[in-house]
């Protein structure tokens, strides 16, 4: 039995469904699961976007002291780097467990809570203290304006939003039959092994073929399509290629 990592807890939503037989191999990484070129493009165009709001703010502040100036902006454009980091650059925990029925795959990102607080938060005690360097500086209410009250926005379009919270919310679980399996390839573009397959989905109704992404770390790529190989119907081609990461569906 190979073990890579420590497995993670599966949330309350998700159960083994083979948990009674012995696994074979299991591990559990949190990965991007979506193109990231487009996402790190998204973020170039974000980030310059930031920036040029940074320099007007800049621009802005001419009457206050240079090491004001300076530091305030310097602070709003990390914050909003990082956080659009955190919506450009989201992470999915990706649990596998393989078993002689074949593997199963158990995906899920919960709502990310303390965003909510830390926005919250962070944009009272912000507002506060632009207010209080504003008696000092009327300048500052420009800031206060383009800096709690973007991030005061922003926490309330993400608390009372059911469709934003769905959509950062989501738990998967797979199950593949070795049989079902008529493509094994060492993604060459990403840390993947690929796996296409065929069979019926009996909540479609239909056959389907896809691929599954089995995520993992550089260096366990070639040991986890070692691994799968002899378990495959015979013939089933084994290559290295550039595959497509597309984003999981319920």
């Amino acid at each position: 039995m190979l073990n890579f990592d420590k497995a993670l807890d599966l949330p309350p939503q998700l159960q083994w469904k083979y948990a009674n037989e012995p696994e074979l191999m299991t591990w559990s990484i949190r990965a991007r699961n979506y193109n990231t070129f487009v996402a790190n493009l998204m973020f170039s165009f974000m980030a310059t976007v930031i920036l040029g709001a940074t320099l007007i703010m800049y621009s802005v502040y001419e009457g206050m002291s240079q090491s004001w100036r300076i530091s305030s902006c310097i602070f709003f454009f990390s914050l909003m780097l990082l956080v659009l980091l955190s919506v450009t650059h989201q992470r999915m925990n990706f649990a596998y467990r393989f078993t002689r029925s074949g593997i199963e795959c158990c995906e899920w990102k919960d709502f990310p809570k303390w965003a909510l607080t830390f926005l919250k938060w962070f944009s009272g005690i912000a507002a506060i203290i632009f207010i209080y360097l504003a008696t000092i500086d009327p300048t500052f209410l420009i800031g206060a304006l383009i800096g709690p009250g973007s991030m005061g926005l922003m926490y309330l379009s993400m608390a009372h939003s059911k469709t934003y919270q769905q959509m950062q919310t989501q738990y998967h679980h797979l199950m593949y039959e070795w049989k079902d399996f008529t493509q094994l390839a060492i993604a060459t573009n990403r840390e993947v092994v690929d796996l296409k397959f065929c069979h019926f989905d009996p909540r479609l109704g239909r056959i389907v073929k896809w691929n599954l992404n089995i995520f993992c770390k550089r260096k366990q790529k070639e040991a986890v399509a070692n691994f799968i190989k002899p378990y495959l119907s015979p013939g089933v081609p084994f290559i290295k290629a550039k595959v497509n990461v597309p984003m999981s569906t319920d």
